[in-house]
């Protein structure tokens, strides 16, 4: 028989379990808001927003955008860690997930705080030059850095993914690159277009404009297979450069502690959001693959970009800026 101490806790705790259970099972009964830790008009947001809508359709509510920019995204993903478990606030964030607890000195939230759900899509980089550079492919922009003082190289700030491409260039290749950090990628794209600085890497989605523009010339991709978009431009792993490998991903998590059973609603209203061609339609053209899988399948990414990341870290001393 159990000790009457202990009835009321236990009783008390049968009843949280319930309540949970009940919740998951009516969710969602309100509107769902995604907090992409970003400004509007990058690949990240256009990514959620185009995500979000199409889920929307598969879960019967609308999800909400709400753009929590500053900090390289560490304060977005900071106020969805402390938000309740709900299944009503997911973070929609990048890369920074994985590498600001790698370059930041401390993070606010601890590391087990938020829980990966789904990995949306990828827009690979494309490494861009100015249109009448002569560098016509990596390997010359490559041995074209290796002369004199090297060039310039525009990134996003410490962390970016195209301070990534550059430091993955430098430790794989011995390239000699001075890295000028901008406010954003779209800001070092500008710097390229404008010859302030040589070249950069940014995403597909950000630099097709202006390479169909006829005002950038794409010398390779990061990802592991071509862009769609642009078919005769290959991969840096194709020219000989297997190491400088990164995209631009894009994936959904939760508080620590939301029911599973929404962790894996949510993972499948995704995972039909992405496979319609209405949603495929809108983010193929762009140079934006939709993914998707399980949210194992999305653990293990995340574990495999950690793994593949960190030493780049340690090797070009990478620190908060």
């Amino acid at each position: 028989m159990l000790h009457p101490a202990l009835r009321a806790p236990l009783a008390a705790l049968t009843l949280t379990l319930t309540a949970v259970a009940a919740h998951a099972a009516d969710w969602p009964a309100k509107p769902i808001k995604f907090v992409v830790p970003f400004g509007p008009g990058g690949a990240n947001d256009l990514v959620a927003r185009a995500v979000a809508e199409a889920a929307a359709k598969q879960l019967g509510q609308p999800i909400i955008i709400d753009n929590k920019p500053g900090a390289g995204s560490v304060l977005g993903s900071d106020i969805v860690a402390k938000s309740a478990p709900d299944g009503y606030t997911f973070l929609a964030p990048a890369g920074g997930i994985i590498t600001n607890p790698l370059i930041k000195a401390k993070m606010p939230y601890a590391p087990d705080a938020l829980v990966p759900v789904a990995l949306m899509a990828v827009s690979p980089s494309l490494i861009v030059v100015p249109a009448d550079s002569p560098y016509k492919d990596l390997k010359s922009l490559v041995a074209g850095s290796k002369q004199g003082q090297g060039l310039n190289f525009s990134t996003a700030g410490t962390g970016s993914t195209p301070h990534f491409v550059a430091e993955m260039l430098k430790v794989s290749a011995g390239a000699k690159l001075q890295i000028v950090p901008y406010k954003s990628g779209s800001e070092g794209v500008v710097a390229v277009i404008g010859k302030q600085v040589d070249a950069t890497s940014e995403a597909s989605v950000v630099t097709l404009p202006q390479i169909k523009g006829g005002k950038l010339r794409a010398v390779a991709s990061t990802w592991n297979r071509r862009i769609a978009a642009l078919p005769d431009v290959p991969t840096a792993q194709e020219q000989g450069f297997g190491n400088v490998f990164i995209g631009h991903w894009s994936g959904v998590f939760a508080p620590k502690g939301t029911p599973e059973d929404i962790l894996n609603k949510m993972n499948a209203a995704i995972n039909t959001a992405l496979k319609s061609p209405e949603l495929r339609a809108r983010l193929i053209p762009q140079g934006i693959d939709p993914l998707g899988g399980t949210r194992a399948d999305f653990v293990k990414f995340l574990d495999d970009e950690k793994k593949r990341l960190t030493p780049i870290v340690k090797a070009a001393q990478m620190k908060e800026d």
